[in-house]
This record gives C-alpha cells, sequence and structure tokens, in this order.
C-alpha cells in the first residue's frame, strides 16, 4: 500500500484561509472632506458678544465604530448633532471637551495658545471615561484648518478672541452599562467677549463646602461634562446672595473658584511675594491657565520682568493646600494682598471678597480691579496669547 508523506504544504491546501481581521481607522486629517456653507452669518459687533452664544459658520466633526474606525473627518455647515435616546453620552454622561482660544496677532495670521496641552489633557479626559482613543497631533491639524476656514470671526478687539469647543461623546446605542464603542468628535467655535461682564471691578466668591465639586479618586482632575452639572445649583445660590462665583471646598481646603483655578498673593517675611494654587492632587483640574501663571512667576525676574512689576519685586510660585482659616488668618495679618482666578475663559479674574460663614474675607482694593501681581499677569499671558510678545513657543500658528 503506497503512503502519502503528508508535508506543511499539503496541509496548507486544505485548510480554509485564514480570516483577514480588518485594522479600525485611525483618525486621519489628510483625509478631510470639507463642505463649506452656501451663505455665511453676519458677524456681530464685539460690543455684543456673551461668552458661548453665538456659533460659528462651520464645525468639524467625526465619528467612531468598533469596526471600521474613525470616519473620513468632515468640516461641513454647523448644525444639530443626530444621536440615539439610548446613547452612553445621554445616559451614562460619557462626555469629555476642551476649552481653548485663537487670536489674530500682528500678522493678521491665527494662532493657538499652548494647543498640545489642551490635546494632552482631552486624551487623558477621553481615557478617564473609556472612550475610543485617537491621534490628538491629527485633531490638532483638523482643528487649525477649521480655525483658517473661519478666520473673519476672530474678533480683533482687544480682550476677545475665538473660543474654540473641541468634544468627544459616546454613541454606544444601549442601555447597559458599559464603556461606549462609539464615539462622535466635533469641534465648535464661538466668538467671545470678556467672559465677566462685572466691568471694572473684581468678582466676589462665596466658598462652599456642603456641595463638594470634587473629591479624592474622582474627575476633577479631567475635564469631563459630568463635572459641572452638580455645580450649577449652588451657583444658583451663591448668585442670589450677592456672589458671582462659588469657591470650592472640601473640608475647608480650598479647590477651585467655579470652574477656574485660584491663586493667592502672599506677602514674605523677607518681603518676597508668594504667588500660590492649591496642588494637582487629582481634585484639582490641570489648567493651561495655571500651569502658564506657575511658569511666568518663576521667571520674574530672572529671565523676564512681569509688567507693572519692579524687579526688585521677587516672586516665588507655590503648589500648597490652603484652608479657609489661613485664608482668614493671612488677611487678619495683612499678609494677603491678592486673590484671583485663572482660566481659558476668565484669563485672570480679581477677587475683591469672599463670603464664609456668614463673613467676607474684603481683600485690599487696587486700581482697576486687578492687582500688581494679577495686572502683571493678565497683560503678560494676553500679549504672549495675541501675538505681542514671543515667548517659550507658547503660540502655534495655524497654516
Amino acid at each position: 500500500m503506497a503512503i502519502t508523506q503528508i508535508t506543511s504544504d499539503t496541509i496548507e491546501s486544505v485548510l480554509p484561509a485564514p480570516l483577514t481581521v480588518p485594522v479600525p481607522a485611525e483618525l486621519d486629517a489628510s483625509k478631510l472632506e470639507i463642505d463649506l456653507a452656501s451663505e455665511l452669518k453676519a458677524v456681530p459687533p464685539a460690543s455684543e458678544l456673551t461668552f458661548g452664544q453665538v456659533m460659528t459658520d462651520h464645525m468639524m466633526i467625526a465619528h467612531y465604530d468598533p469596526v471600521n474606525g474613525w470616519s473620513a473627518p468632515q468640516i461641513k455647515p454647523y448644525g444639530s448633532l443626530s444621536v440615539d435616546p439610548a446613547s452612553s453620552c445621554l445616559q451614562y454622561a460619557t462626555n469629555a471637551f476642551e476649552g481653548m482660544k485663537a487670536y489674530l496677532g500682528p500678522d493678521g495670521k491665527p494662532r493657538l495658545f499652548r494647543p498640545q496641552m489642551n490635546m494632552q489633557r482631552m486624551e487623558t479626559s477621553g481615557g478617564r471615561l473609556a472612550l475610543p482613543p485617537f491621534d490628538t497631533n491629527e485633531l490638532l491639524k483638523l482643528i487649525k484648518k477649521l480655525v483658517l476656514i473661519e478666520q473673519r470671526w476672530i474678533p480683533t478687539v482687544p480682550g476677545h478672541s475665538l473660543y474654540l469647543r473641541p468634544t468627544i461623546i459616546g454613541t454606544r446605542s444601549s442601555l447597559g452599562v458599559a464603556a461606549s464603542d462609539r464615539a462622535t468628535l466635533y469641534v465648535i467655535c464661538s466668538p467671545t467677549g470678556p467672559f465677566f461682564r462685572t466691568g471694572p471691578k473684581p468678582i466676589a466668591l462665596f466658598a462652599v463646602g456642603e456641595h463638594v465639586r470634587s473629591w479624592p479618586g474622582g474627575t476633577g482632575g479631567y475635564k469631563l461634562s459630568l463635572n459641572y452639572a452638580s455645580t450649577f445649583r449652588p451657583q444658583q445660590v451663591a448668585a442670589k446672595l450677592g456672589y458671582d462665583q462659588c469657591l470650592w471646598l472640601l473640608n475647608g481646603t480650598i479647590a477651585e473658584a467655579g470652574a477656574m483655578n485660584v491663586f493667592v498673593v502672599l506677602k514674605r517675611d523677607d518681603g518676597a511675594l508668594e504667588v500660590a494654587t492649591p496642588p494637582l492632587d487629582g481634585t484639582i483640574l490641570p489648567g493651561v491657565t495655571r500651569a502658564s501663571i506657575l511658569e511666568l512667576v518663576a521667571a520674574h525676574p530672572s529671565k523676564t520682568t512681569l509688567p507693572g512689576l519692579d524687579p526688585s519685586i521677587v516672586l516665588h510660585p507655590a503648589e500648597r493646600t490652603m484652608t479657609m482659616a489661613d485664608l482668614t488668618e493671612w488677611s487678619e495679618e495683612g499678609r494677603l494682598l491678592e486673590v484671583f482666578a485663572v482660566g481659558t475663559a476668565a484669563v485672570v479674574a480679581a477677587v475683591g471678597r469672599i463670603g464664609y460663614e456668614g463673613k467676607d474675607i474684603v481683600l485690599p482694593a487696587h486700581e482697576g480691579a486687578l492687582g500688581p501681581v494679577a495686572r502683571g499677569m493678565y497683560d503678560r499671558v494676553t500679549a504672549i496669547q495675541d501675538g505681542r510678545f514671543d515667548w517659550q513657543d507658547w503660540c502655534v500658528k495655524c497654516e
């Protein structure tokens, strides 16, 4: 009887061909599709702009599904989204976003302020919600293109800018409590003026301890939509009491002011000034403006002199835990010189008083609302943003 020798080639000839599993596509800016609006809206005067009320003509959008991956991104006319009522974003708040701004420089070209920091934070925020990942370098390319298309919406009035809101939402249409394997990524734009309409006067804060904004091990260190909803009711109470924003506390420890990072300026025994902010312990959002303020404080006066500040004034940056008891004591001792809040929307906002346990801590008054340190920070940061002062390549042109 003949014996057939079985070889590897024989085996492969009778086995079914291996299945080809498609690799989900990455977000790719080179695949951008552009559909411009047939009619453009009128740009309102800068004096009529209120934060987040007016949207530009176009938006950027891309979708993800677990089989195909990211769709070709589109820039198209601004319009509504269509989501299933059972979508994860509606049922379980699987939403993360960023806040950033575009400015026109002296050369007439639009630019972004430290956008890589926003991209890094958006990546970590989306990861905290287990949303589908994407290449943030590609998103930044898409944002630059959108800004170039919407360049006419960038106000040229000082203190104004084009606010950008990159957003990712989970779109898995199931009530099952699980991570969303589908997502929509989009960017919308809104021309804006000063965040606070208080004019030259400083804002008032109402210290809130019974309603906690963030807690250890929670999500306060990420820019998630779910972090904001629980703050609206206490904010309404603060407004009825005559305050502009809440100063969030955790067991008496100071966290944030509204949706902003908070700084205090303390007079030291050696005559120098300490510019302090709460540490990033997981309950504090790592703000881009916050990081920039700390770096500029460290640079004065050795590397740069901040506007309005004498070079003989030495500033020391500090990240330290602070309590309301500390603020009260520093105020009574005359060491508390300034309190100010910082963020993308407001840049730098002076604080005039802080309500706590039925009393107000009143800060020293300054001409023009901002104290010397806060004024120096505001003037320097906005000059960098507008391209009037070149510093550390913080501004990135949209080209």
